[in-house]
């Protein structure tokens, strides 16, 4: 290669760096860089600048497009809201996202540990490759472990060989720091003369000694002194050398200390000087020195606190507060001798006396005290109380009350004791004193009329009462109704019913308009029973029914009441008068002849309802009532004939019905016929006529004549869904289910959105054994209801196993709390044997719901795998008082004409043995 000419071999030197040259690269002087070197701050190449100097090096332009994010949508859609629909699109995307990575994990999870196990082979770890010599040990003997040598210091030989080698010259040699050297000369120095400002007057010493504070090392100072001072403590409790100090006390006296910061320590010193100034402006003021006083207890400085309050005394003799703060601030002897004091500058002060008597351990320094304070404050109520609480003895309580009935006699609370400790013909005279003293106290009249219901009065006690009031109103005391019935509840409360019902009977009328007597009366009754007032509740009702005895719904609620809350006499004695003074109310002579047949007496129902018959003679109800009564006690005859007459005194489509159903009952299937025949040429529109026709003639295995009785039915009443239904499970139960498919569609064009047909349709689809056009079924059928509790229930039980639990979740949201929802719920803990939820959520569907038989036969099922035999009766009882009527399998049961006549516990047992 040519030499260059000597002119153009630094040519170099005038040319332009490259854009990448850092000067000292090539021999290595890029360890760092000062600010000398990079200059101030500036911007960097433009794009301009980038674009030249790619198109001078022959590289093609970035394509900006190629590496852009594709959320940064810059171009076409910068200016764009991002919307809620914006957001649901990228929400699907994302649960897609995670759905494909979910269904990729188990794959990616087995690849990661192939390749984890791999490396493990290829670079085990340390605790690895020593396992096998770990578990080696295991057969060491402790002979062996006893004859391993001790770990001695391996680098002592090695240190005295290197100092040995270092003093023959022959070992390494180090070099000593400069600064050693010179510290180390100066430490043994003396100054053989003074500096020239030692000589014009010496050094001007700092404030803090000439040394910097340092607070670490003072913390640690102190922290060391104390630790030693704690360590010798406890060398002399242990030796038994007699301290004053005890170490753990200590050390939890300090963590107990309150450390104040500085802006709460400058709050204290401004309060203090604020305070300060009070009580000397004016030294007379009480609570300016229990203020001062009670700001040095906060600042722990209890000393100082005492101090400042004993000043208070002193200015303040007459303020019982200060005296009673300054006992409070001192031990109790103390306090004693502080309000021994007190009383002699203020002995009217029952606040001082009683806090004297607190003091006192020994009852009778106490009762001392209590005299003593009646000496000075005879007609004090609260000295009285708590000196006749003192006493034990009930004669001594007595005579202490007469004094103080004298010498306090407008007391009433004094009176009303002493009358409970008197015998009841002494209590009535001091209750009568008690009325001359204090005319004005209702507390007095009260007590009164509960003394004579205790001594068995009672038909006093209504008059006593009533002249309560009237003296009361007398003497101007006016009480509103609500405080009387208070009265009353806490009379009910202490054990005199009697009087509580005289209380409310004697003033329910007051502050009451005279349009709104009988809905505001039946309020506060119902109210006083929700509250568990039953005697008070009880004494409304039959104001209510004195008031107005020929109204039907007072003797109604009545009667549900005494049913509810009462015994079977009272009910039946209450419905004996009712039917007297509302002898055309058709449920009260219903419910007399019941309550008789219930407890047995056949002849006085059979009475009631022939005396009914008197009375109402073209009722309906009393009709039925008489035919059912003679059918369940085996007069089957008796009730076809009182059907018959029935037919011609009312002739309604109920009494055709019943006549029909009970000629099926006793096996004359021909009669029933013709009897349904004639009833729906009378009354064509009355679906069940349709439905026991297509059912008798199902019993006679009449299958084309049952069909085309339903047939008929549903033409005639398109809206009765039970016939729909008897239709469809005719269809299906002969086989032909697209039948039934086309039935309940048509059904349910006739009636949308029913729940009970688009249940029937699923279950038809489930029965057939198709589980997906089911779940389609079931889809449409949320679809057009979407809150059906009913759909919702059968939802839980399509999905799988491992779902039920989100789907109930969602049940519950949706049809809000449908109580078959609940009970699907408690059905699925059943199955996790989680027996406590299940009891619980089986009796919430019951309680929310109980008219459906089928939810109680659930509960009862539950209970007899799981329960007790006092759960189940206690069941069945709860099950009997609610009469369940509906559901989807108790209807079909308790109708059936195998089971007439059977009680609802029977029925319960039949449904909870068949449900599923």
């Amino acid at each position: 290669m040519a030499a260059l000419p000597k002119d153009d071999r630094y040519a170099f030197l005038q040319m332009t760096a490259p854009a990448s040259y850092v000067a000292g690269l090539g021999r290595g002087a890029s360890g760092f860089t000062t600010r000398s070197d990079i200059g101030p701050a500036r911007e960097g190449p433009t794009a301009e600048a980038i674009a030249e100097a790619r198109e001078k090096r022959g590289e093609a332009p970035e394509e900006e497009d190629a590496f852009r994010d594709p959320d940064d949508e810059s171009n076409l859609f910068a200016g764009t809201v991002y919307e809620a629909d914006d957001a649901e699109a990228d929400a699907i995307w994302e649960s897609v996202d995670a759905r494909m990575d979910e269904r990729r994990k188990a794959r990616r999870e087995a690849v990661e540990a192939e390749q984890l196990a791999k490396e493990r082979a290829l670079n085990p770890k340390l605790d690895a490759r020593f396992a096998d010599l770990k578990r080696g040990l295991t057969a060491v003997s402790d002979a062996e472990w006893e004859n391993l040598p001790e770990v001695g210091d391996l680098t002592r030989k090695r240190r005295k060989q290197n100092v040995r080698l270092a003093e023959n010259g022959s070992g390494k040699s180090y070099a000593v720091s400069d600064t050693i050297l010179a510290g180390a000369s100066g430490q043994n120095k003396v100054m053989g003369e003074l500096d020239e400002q030692q000589m014009n007057g010496g050094y001007e010493t700092p404030a803090n000694g000439g040394a910097e504070t340092d607070l670490v090392g003072i913390g640690q100072a102190r922290d060391r002194v104390l630790s030693l001072q704690l360590d010798q403590l406890s060398k002399d409790a242990a030796s038994g050398t007699s301290t004053s100090i005890d170490p753990k006390g200590y050390m939890t006296a300090l963590n107990s200390q309150i450390m104040h910061s500085d802006a709460q320590i400058g709050d204290i010193k401004r309060a203090r000087q604020l305070l300060d100034s009070v009580i000397k402006t004016n030294p007379k003021h009480g609570p300016g020195w229990i203020a001062a006083a009670s700001l040095e207890v906060h600042a722990k400085k209890m000393v100082a606190a005492r101090r400042i309050i004993a000043q208070g005394c002193e200015q303040c003799p007459k303020n019982e507060d200060v005296w009673f703060h300054a006992a409070e601030l001192n031990t109790p002897e103390n306090a004693k001798v502080i309000l021994a004091k007190a009383v002699q500058h203020i002995p009217q002060s029952v606040k001082i006396w009683m806090k004297a008597a607190s003091l006192e351990t020994d009852v009778k320094a106490k009762k001392r005290v209590l005299r003593k304070a009646l000496e000075y404050i005879p007609n004090s109520v609260k000295l009285w109380k708590e000196v006749v609480n003192l006493e034990d003895d009930p004669e001594d309580a007595r005579i202490l009350l007469q004094r103080a009935v004298e010498v306090v006699p407008h007391s009433v609370e004094l009176w009303l004791t002493l009358a409970r400790l008197e015998t009841p013909i002494e209590a009535q005279k001091v209750l009568n004193k008690a009325h001359k003293m204090i005319p004005t106290s209702h507390e007095i009249w009260i007590a009164g009329a509960r003394l004579r219901e205790q001594d068995g009065q009672a038909a006093v006690v209504d008059k006593l009462i009533a002249n309560a009031v009237a003296n009361l109103a007398k003497h101007q005391v006016i009480m509103s109704r609500e405080q009387w019935m208070k009265e009353a509840e806490r009379c009910e409360t202490e054990g005199s019913p009697i009087t509580a019902q005289a209380i409310l009977k004697a003033t329910l009328h007051l502050d009451i308009e005279e349009e709104d007597r009988l809905d505001t009366w039946l309020d506060d009754a119902e109210s006083a029973a929700k509250r568990n007032f039953i005697e008070c509740a009880r004494g409304i009702y039959a104001y209510v029914i004195k008031v107005f005895p020929t109204k039907k719904a007072v003797w109604r609620a009545a009667a549900d009441f005494e049913k509810q809350h009462g015994t079977s006499e009272a009910l039946q004695e209450l419905l004996a008068k009712a039917v007297q003074y509302c002898p055309r109310a058709e449920v009260l002579w219903l419910m007399a002849a019941k309550e008789k047949w219930l407890s047995g007496d056949i002849a006085s129902a059979k009475d009631i309802l022939t005396e009914a018959f008197e009375k109402n003679p073209d009722s309906e109800s009393i009709w039925l009532a008489a035919a059912k009564l003679a059918s369940e006690t085996g007069q089957t005859e008796a009730a076809m004939q009182l059907l018959a007459k029935a037919r011609k005194e009312a002739n309604t489509d109920r009494i055709w019905m019943k006549s029909a159903m009970l000629e099926r009952q006793i096996g004359k299937l021909d009669a029933a016929l013709q009897t349904l025949e004639e009833a729906i040429k009378k009354f064509p529109t009355f679906d069940k006529l349709y439905m026991i026709k297509g059912q008798t003639h199902q019993d006679r295995a009449e299958i084309p004549l049952a069909r085309e009785a339903y047939a008929k039915g549903v033409k005639a009443c398109p809206k009765s869904i039970p016939l729909w239904l008897l239709s469809t499970r005719l269809e299906e139960k002969a086989g032909i289910t697209i039948k039934a498919r086309a039935l309940l569609e048509k059904a349910r064009m006739q009636n949308p959105k029913n729940e009970t047909l688009w249940a029937e349709s699923v279950k038809v689809e489930e029965r057939a054994g198709g589980a997906s056009q089911a779940k389609a079924m079931l889809a449409r059928a949320q679809q057009d209801c979407p809150s059906s509790g009913l759909l919702w229930s059968m939802a839980i039980w399509m999905e799988a196993a491992q779902q039920r639990k989100g789907r109930s979740v969602d049940a519950i949201k949706k049809s809000n709390e449908h109580p078959l929802v609940i009970n699907a719920v408690g059905r699925l803990f059943w199955n996790e044997r989680k027996i406590e939820k299940t009891r619980l959520w089986l009796s919430r569907a019951a309680n929310a719901d109980p008219d459906n038989g089928d939810l109680w036969a659930w509960w009862y099922k539950f209970e007899k795998q799981h329960g007790e035999k006092q759960r189940q009766d206690d069941l069945i009882a709860k099950c009997v008082a609610a009469e369940p009527h509906h559901g989807d399998l108790w209807p079909a049961i308790a109708k059936d004409v195998k089971n007439v006549g059977k009680t609802t516990a029977e029925i319960l047992e039949l449904v909870a043995s068949q449900i599923k």
